[in-house]
């Protein structure tokens, strides 16, 4: 009698093993290795929430989206800002929000003693020079407008120099100065010092802080108008462009002439 196999059970396992390999084998040959069906299945159906499964009608919760804080205002609260120009210098020093600057110290405005008819003449610059450190406008801007102030008729004693900026800010943005509230900074301490006249030094984002937009194509005004009334005002080139401009200041002579001219 002829030998039976000892495990025909796993005999036909393999060969089936076998078969099943080779038929996979020949439709990833033919470019099928997915498997299909005729019915279609929605696939995110298990990542769906549960509440959007059990109540598909009712449309679910959105968190509310976190607002914005609102950019805090240059000078911070009005209500505290100083009311004279004595009590200016140490606000001046001390305020946070007036600049966001460091490595430099913040610098005074300069000038006469307030009297109730105030400075015969307010000069105005964007910010101080870089290298100063005990008074504004130490370095060659300062001797230019010291030299200026002496074809006027003036001197720097008699004349209450300020600035938009406390402390020296190289590419200073100015528009953005302008949008948080530096422009009324600028107006609450030209109303303080009461000056009889306002000279501005700086054209397009300086002068827009008193005002003016170059953007818009016409001349500035020639008064500056704050809570306090108004003063005369002339806009001039920035001092450090008179000094890489000399020919500049034949026109700003002309100018404060006809400024000052008692007819």
């Amino acid at each position: 009698m002829m030998e039976q196999p000892a495990n025909p059970d796993r005999s036909a396992i393999s060969d089936w093993n076998t078969q099943l390999a080779a038929a996979t084998a020949w439709w990833r040959e033919a470019g099928v290795d997915c498997g299909f069906v005729d019915q279609p299945r929605d696939w995110l159906e298990a990542t769906k929430p549960l509440a959007e499964e059990t109540s598909p009608d009712v449309p679910l919760a959105r968190a509310a989206p976190t607002p914005t804080p609102p950019v805090p205002k240059i000078g911070g609260e009005r209500s505290r800002w100083p009311a004279t120009l004595e009590d200016f210098a140490a606000w001046w020093l001390t305020e946070p929000s007036l600049d966001a600057a460091s490595g430099s110290r913040r610098v005074l405005p300069s000038g006469p003693q307030p009297d109730p008819h105030g400075a015969a003449l307010m000069v105005l610059v964007g910010q101080p020079e870089a290298d100063d450190r005990d008074a504004l406008l130490e370095g060659p801007q300062g001797r230019l407008l010291d030299a200026m102030l002496g074809a006027f008729g003036l001197t720097r004693a008699q004349t209450y120099v300020a600035s938009i900026l406390p402390r020296h800010t190289p590419v200073a943005d100015w528009k953005g100065l302008a949008e948080a509230g530096m422009s009324a900074v600028v107006a609450h301490h030209i109303a303080l010092a009461a000056p009889q006249r306002l000279l501005v030094f700086g054209r397009g984002g300086v002068s827009a802080l008193v005002g003016h937009d170059p953007a818009q194509g016409s001349p500035p005004s020639p008064e500056f108008n704050h809570d306090g009334g108004s003063v005369p005002l002339t806009i001039a080139p920035a001092l450090e462009t008179l000094l890489d401009r000399p020919a500049l200041k034949a026109g700003l002579w002309t100018r404060w002439l006809e400024w000052t001219d008692p007819r």
